[in-house]
């Protein structure tokens, strides 16, 4: 199957759902729902988005998102370095602080932020490194698997980007003189993280599998390819081949249960998941993991070098355009909005932040690097 022809991204819609604070969670349709608020989950995926939108056309406008989604994610760490998530249209989080998945994914778009730090004004990636710092210490106590790899991966691009672990000064600066400095992003404190989190990961996968079922957990629910894309991000840094087989091997076994016999994918449906010795449930597939399965299939491509996992990345970003269970395609040719999935009655024609942030990260990663 060839990737089919590229569909147009319209930023329009991503913009029209952001305000001043920042995109909003759900909509009506094609309207913001004010009543859902934000949360910096989004915030912290729309970062990601408007990130790869500037490297692919640097406007100002696109970089007033980057600068508005950064904002919410500063206002959303509280004084012990965690992310809260929930926000009213008042402005005022509705919690202490947020999932362990929140932290995880808010780590994973502040690392990938300051991996494009050539394009980007000193000034922001600064702020990231704050924030990245500050969340440091919390972050070999998560326990949830997902949050354990968005985590990983946002470090493994902070760590492998030249230049990141220190703040940016306008004029010539030797860091690490002052036990501060030192302190600060610490190199092998963040490698060593990387190993301990990816490790974990590792031993539970083997603790779990068996009798042809090779996953970390007893079924498989949202987020699946983030376990094995962090996996090959930490294998990249350590060079720990056990982390690379085990990465190897999970993403085979979620390929095997996601890609239907047609030759389409087809993500497990949120309304039951798979549970080991299961059947998987057929609805409601998700723009977000046709998005996550994309981006671990290429890391897949280019650090197992086989070219069949480029297929498969391609394969997913043709989900949206119409190669999927139902023949139709997610994406709005009036506003470029994505649709907020497949259920059992056809597409859900509400049209949230999550579907077009998703939709515009898979687009632009597969058009434009």
């Amino acid at each position: 199957m060839q990737t089919p022809v590229a569909l147009q991204l319209k930023t329009d819609y991503l913009r029209r759902i952001t305000d001043d604070t920042g995109i909003f969670q759900h909509t009506k349709f094609g309207v913001p729902d004010r009543s859902k608020g934000y949360t910096t989950d989004d915030n912290a995926r729309a970062l990601i988005a408007a990130v790869l939108m500037y490297k692919q056309n640097p406007q100002s406008a696109t970089l007033d998102l980057i600068h508005t989604y950064l904002s919410f994610i500063h206002h959303a760490q509280n004084e012990q370095g965690n992310f809260r998530n929930f926000m009213d249209y008042n402005r005022s989080f509705m919690e202490d602080s947020g999932s362990e998945d929140c932290q995880g994914r808010t780590l994973w778009a502040l690392g990938f932020m300051l991996s494009n730090a050539s394009i980007l004004p000193d000034n922001l990636l600064n702020t990231c490194r704050y924030l990245i710092n500050q969340s440091l210490p919390h972050l070999e106590k998560l326990g949830s698997p997902r949050a354990a790899a968005y985590a990983v991966i946002g470090l493994s691009y902070l760590v492998n980007t030249p230049g990141a672990l220190t703040y940016s000064f306008p004029y010539p600066h030797a860091a690490g003189h002052t036990a501060e400095e030192a302190a600060f992003l610490p190199e092998l404190v963040i490698t060593e993280l990387i190993e301990t989190i990816a490790v974990r990961l590792h031993k539970q996968y083997i603790r779990t599998k068996g009798d042809g079922w090779n996953w970390y957990e007893d079924s498989l629910t949202y987020g699946n390819s983030m376990l094995p894309w962090a996996l090959l991000k930490a294998f990249g840094i350590s060079g720990n081949p056990d982390l690379q087989a085990t990465a190897k091997e999970s993403l085979d076994f979620l390929a095997s249960q996601t890609f239907a016999p047609e030759g389409y994918y087809r993500p497990i449906g949120s309304h039951g998941w798979l549970l080991r010795g299961g059947k998987p449930a057929e609805y409601d597939e998700q723009p977000i993991e046709a998005c996550e399965m994309l981006l671990a299939c290429r890391e897949a491509a280019v650090v197992l070098k086989d070219p069949a996992y480029q297929k498969r990345a391609d394969l997913c970003y043709a989900w949206y355009t119409g190669h999927n269970s139902l023949k139709l395609p997610l994406i709005d040719v009036q506003t470029g909005a994505c649709y907020d999935g497949i259920h059992s009655a056809g597409l859900n024609l509400n049209q949230g932040s999550e579907s077009i942030i998703s939709f515009s990260i898979a687009h632009l990663v597969t058009y434009h690097g």
